[in-house]
């Protein structure tokens, strides 16, 4: 169980840190167009850390208003209530605020960049299909996410896409205006600026969601380590897999902080999905040793 919880962080890490070189090799490759040199590069790194800093902190409570989360007190629910209550005991951690998607879909979300400052909901259909013990798996499953620091870690990812997006579309836009027999790059610049501006922006979203998908693995075996019964956990997902997650509000930005996928549709075989497939996850709650 711990062996398994310390692959999946060192795993996220690689990720994390071949996403910080792709970012680098490009702003590189932006800088010796910009300029034909490499001086702009630190600028690029120093630019895409401040857009990150600013997409963590604004970000919690934009996913919550964009998926039409309304905050609610113990009166309102006290089953939701009292289970996330006890969740936070176990786990040594704050009371999370809570709240609740009016959705006829089954699913939940976390958001938050530290447990001091986390929220939790969960949807109206969630709530009527699972019984307390699936419900506690889930639940479990999201404080995974905030005990883990998960937002912190897919609000940077996120924020690097961005820049990533952003800087190959001015080197694509850079290359089609430049002069290509110059003696600042030529046309072999001409080439890598094509296809660095084409692949990197792809690149990067593939590395996000293997990121995204490493975190959901390690949220299922923090909350099966939290409640000592997978079989909740495991049961719920079996339950989603068959009923269908997909919201009514269908927000690509915020999918990957769900309990499961929220988007209607399957591309290219989950290739383009922020969550790995519910038989997977499932599989590996029913054959995980968790007393180890």
């Amino acid at each position: 169980m711990y062996k398994e919880i310390a692959a999946n962080k060192r795993k996220t890490f690689l990720m994390m840190l071949l996403f910080v070189a792709l970012v680098s090799g490009l702003g590189w490759l932006f800088s010796m167009y910009a300029v034909s040199g490499p001086m702009l590069t630190p600028y690029v790194l120093i630019g895409a850390s401040v857009y990150a800093f600013i997409s963590y902190f604004a970000g919690s409570r934009m996913a919550l208003t964009f998926n039409g989360a309304r905050e609610i007190k113990k009166r309102d629910n006290p089953r939701l209530w009292r289970i996330v209550e006890n969740l936070s005991i176990t786990n040594g951690m704050p009371m999370p605020k809570v709240y609740i998607i009016d959705d006829p879909a089954p699913n939940a979300m976390a958001t938050g960049r530290d447990p001091r400052h986390a929220s939790v909901a969960a949807t109206t259909g969630i709530l009527e299909m699972l019984t307390d013990t699936e419900l506690e798996g889930v639940m479990a499953h999201e404080l995974g996410h905030v005990k883990n620091y998960d937002i912190r870690v897919s609000m940077i990812a996120f924020a690097l896409v961005a820049v990533v997006s952003i800087l190959a579309d001015i080197m694509l836009r850079m290359t089609f205006f430049r002069d290509r027999d110059d003696d600042n790059g030529g046309s072999l610049f001409f080439v890598i600026g094509i296809i660095a501006a084409l692949i990197t922006p792809l690149i990067a979203t593939f590395i996000q969601l293997a990121i995204s998908r490493q975190r959901e693995y390690l949220a299922d075996a923090t909350g099966a380590q939290t409640t000592r019964h997978p079989e909740g956990l495991a049961s719920a997902l079996e339950k989603i897999g068959q009923y269908g997650s997909a919201m009514k509000r269908q927000n690509a930005s915020t999918a990957h902080l769900f309990f499961a996928n929220p988007l209607k549709g399957k591309s290219l075989s989950g290739l383009f999905s922020t969550h790995p497939p519910i038989g997977d996850r499932v599989a590996r709650l029913r054959n995980t040793d968790f007393s180890k």
